[in-house]
Order: structure tokens, then C-alpha cells, then sequence
């Protein structure tokens, strides 16, 4: 029997029944989406990634190639994950300066009450598990951050980061 081509089968995502893929997310060839993953709209989501059970990406984040995403990592938008980065399970990437969940009047905030800023995660670097990114901030190339560790400034490429401030 012949070696395989560049098929449907060979090329394509797979994405476990469970999951919750909005019809405008993206996602590269031979990724993997586990059980309970959720990716919101507009979610891109490159070749050869891994995300984990029950991991949720918010609408337009964006990651690379070869990247892995362990179980219940919350990316929320607008964050940016480059090539062959590293998010460890039940990271957590905040998204808001001020969280509140009412206007000084009272009122639910809405979408319109606040402007996004974002974690981004430059090429290969390492988010332990449990850490959390307070954005914005960048975490540099080939940095890793020990699990369990908070994040409230940038991290400079390749250096090693651990503890709550």
C-alpha cells in the first residue's frame, strides 16, 4: 500500500463531537480540538495546534502553528499566541483593566462599557499551569513562566519568571 496524500484525512482538523467550533472560527490542518473546547467567532487557529478539554478561546484570538493549549486555559480576546507557544492547563489571560460588572450609574456593563487589551505570547515561549497574564502584557520569545505564577508586566525574551507580586 502506498504512503498517504495530501487528503482530506490527512490534512484536515479534528474536532471532537463535544466541542464548540463557531462556524466562523478557522482552524489549521491536523489541529486538534478535545472534548468541551470551546472556540468563539472569529477565532484563527493555526496547523498542528492541541487544544486541550474543555479550553475556551474568546472571539478573534489568534494562535500560531504548533502550539498547545492544555485543558481549561481560558484565552480570552484580543489575545495573540505566536508560533509554538506554550499555555499550560487552567492558565488564565485576563482581558480588562478595570473588571466591574456595573457602570458607575448601575447599569450591566455591555461590550460598549470597555475597551479589550490583550495577552500576547510571542514564539515559543512557556505559561505554567495555573499562571495567570494580567493584560496587557507580552510575554517575550522563549520565555517561560512558572506554573502557578501572576504575570502583571512584560516578560523580556528568553528569561525565567516565577511567583505573585
Amino acid at each position: 500500500m502506498s504512503s498517504p496524500t495530501n487528503t482530506e484525512e490527512t490534512m484536515s482538523a479534528r474536532i471532537h463531537d463535544s466541542a464548540d467550533v463557531d462556524p466562523a472560527a478557522t482552524v489549521g490542518d491536523r489541529t486538534l480540538v478535545w472534548h468541551l473546547a470551546q472556540l468563539r467567532e472569529d477565532v484563527r487557529v493555526g496547523e498542528d495546534c492541541v487544544i486541550g478539554r474543555g479550553a475556551y478561546l474568546g472571539p478573534g484570538v489568534v494562535v500560531g502553528d504548533r502550539c498547545k493549549i492544555q485543558n481549561h486555559a481560558l484565552v480570552y480576546e484580543p489575545a495573540v499566541v505566536a508560533d509554538g507557544a506554550f499555555i499550560g492547563p487552567a492558565v488564565v489571560f485576563t482581558n480588562d483593566l478595570n473588571p466591574r460588572a456595573v457602570t458607575p450609574d448601575g447599569r450591566l456593563k455591555g461590550a460598549d462599557d470597555w475597551d479589550c487589551v490583550a495577552v500576547t505570547v510571542e514564539e515559543g515561549a512557556s505559561i505554567g499551569a495555573r499562571s495567570v497574564c494580567v493584560a496587557p502584557v507580552r510575554i517575550g520569545a522563549w520565555a517561560m513562566v512558572a506554573a502557578g505564577s501572576v504575570v502583571t508586566r512584560d516578560v523580556p525574551p528568553h528569561a525565567l519568571v516565577a511567583g505573585v507580586p
